[in-house]
Order: C-alpha cells, then sequence, then structure tokens
C-alpha cells in the first residue's frame, strides 16, 4: 500500500470509529448510565484498549481517575489530541503477559480490530462479520503489564480491557487481584474467555456478570459463579455476539 493510500485508510478507519462510538448519542447515555453504577467520582480507572477515548471521556466526565492504555498510532493520537490534559495517565503501549516489544497488527480500515494476538485474527478471518477485513499494516510497540500500571500509578478500583483476543494474555501479567475488571468475551475464541476466567479465579474470589454488545446492561440480576458463567458460554454459537464478562471480587 502506498503512503497517500495508507493514510487515506487511516483516516477514514479513524472516521468510522468516531461515527460508531460518538455519533449515537442514545448509546452514550447508556453508557454513562451503567459506569454510574459501578464507578464512583474518584475511582482510578484503567482503560486498556481505549480505541478513541470514548469510555475514557464517560469515566472521565463521571469524576473517575482515568489512565488510558492505546497503542495504536492513530487512535493514540486522538486521544492524546483530545484528553491528555484530562487524563491521569496515558500511556502509548501494548499490555500483556511479560514487559517487551510485541508486533501490533493493525488493520487500516477498521481499526478497532488492530490486535497483538495473530491467533484471534486467524480466528476471526473466518467468519462473516470479517470477510472484509484486512490487517495491513505492522508496527512493533512496547509491552508492559499491569502490575507495571499499578506500580506506577496505583491500584485501579475498576480495570476495563478490550484488546481483540489478548485478554488472557493481560491478566497474566497481573499478580493481584482488582476489585472489577471487565474483559471482552468472543464466542468464536471460548479458549480466551475461560483462560482469563481461570487466571482471574486464581488471583481471588470473583463473581462475574456479562453485557452484550454495546447494550450497557448486565444480562444477569445476580452475579453468578465461575462454573456457571463458563457453562453459559460454552453453549454459545461462535457467530453470537461478544460482550465483556464483568469480574467482582468478593474474596481476596
Amino acid at each position: 500500500m502506498t503512503n497517500l493510500a495508507n493514510r487515506f485508510s487511516t483516516s477514514f478507519g479513524l472516521a468510522r470509529s468516531l461515527v460508531v462510538y460518538y455519533g449515537q448519542p442514545w448509546r452514550r447515555s447508556a453508557l454513562r448510565r451503567f459506569y454510574a453504577s459501578i464507578v464512583r467520582p474518584g475511582d482510578l480507572v484503567f482503560d486498556i484498549g481505549a480505541h478513541v477515548g470514548s469510555r475514557s471521556r464517560t469515566l472521565l466526565d463521571l469524576g473517575a481517575e482515568v489512565v488510558a492504555v492505546e497503542p495504536q498510532p492513530a487512535f493514540a493520537d486522538f486521544i492524546e489530541s483530545r484528553f491528555r490534559d484530562r487524563l491521569k495517565g496515558f500511556e502509548r503501549v501494548a499490555v500483556g503477559r511479560s514487559a517487551g516489544e510485541i508486533d501490533l497488527l493493525i488493520s487500516s480500515r477498521h481499526p478497532t480490530v488492530t490486535s497483538i494476538s495473530s491467533r484471534f485474527i486467524e480466528t476471526v478471518k473466518q467468519s462473516k462479520g470479517f470477510s472484509q477485513v484486512v490487517w495491513d499494516r505492522k508496527v512493533t510497540v512496547p509491552m508492559v503489564t499491569l502490575d507495571h500500571l499499578m506500580s506506577k500509578y496505583g491500584k485501579p478500583a475498576f480495570c476495563k480491557i478490550d484488546v481483540e483476543g489478548a485478554e488472557a494474555e493481560i491478566l497474566y501479567g497481573l499478580t493481584k487481584p482488582i476489585p472489577l475488571i471487565a474483559f471482552e468475551y468472543i464466542p468464536a475464541m471460548p479458549s480466551v474467555a475461560s483462560n482469563a476466567i481461570d487466571r482471574l479465579m486464581g488471583l481471588g474470589g470473583y463473581r462475574f456478570n456479562r453485557v452484550v454488545g454495546e447494550q450497557h446492561r448486565f444480562v444477569w440480576d445476580r452475579w453468578k459463579s465461575a462454573d456457571e458463567l463458563l457453562v453459559e458460554l460454552s453453549q454459545m454459537p461462535p457467530e453470537a455476539p461478544s460482550g465483556d464478562v464483568y469480574a467482582r471480587i468478593e474474596l481476596a
């Protein structure tokens, strides 16, 4: 791809993301109501995989102290230009099991599916929803652990993780429980969720709930055990919509 074509694709992809995450005010209102039920003013929050900063912005508007993490260059530039002065911290890094460097695989036209997980890309390429997606760029970025971020900024009350298939790897870089964690689940990749849940249960006594897609409300009226959640996730067909698992610590 030429530099001109690459810049066009990047600009197009960023514009698409801005429309999706900022152009639907009813969804933003629902997100604000939802986050207001789980985050208090003054809470420290990590937004891992901040994308275009829509969730960071909502959390900031609710009075949280936010550390945003986003290695994708176009997204990182956008966040830095719009929110840097409001954030407690901003990190242009990937987060993983260990510190070092890693290749970031980027889709210029569909930048929200940028990932450090080649397994994620190989898996989702087989589904209809990703048939038009091409990962056309690769950049090497620094990688840190959640433990490192906690040593730098403190222990968050809430950590949101949305990193396209690398969620479990991030949790293996955590050695102390965080009170509330959200991570994306993808029915086509059940092992990512099961590995993430296993890791969390090794850190403490977590209970679980989940949100489907961008609905911004819990599916269940009670928090369930790891076994109950794993059974439900295992019964989902690969084409089922993705969502977020929320894990709340009850016994450290």
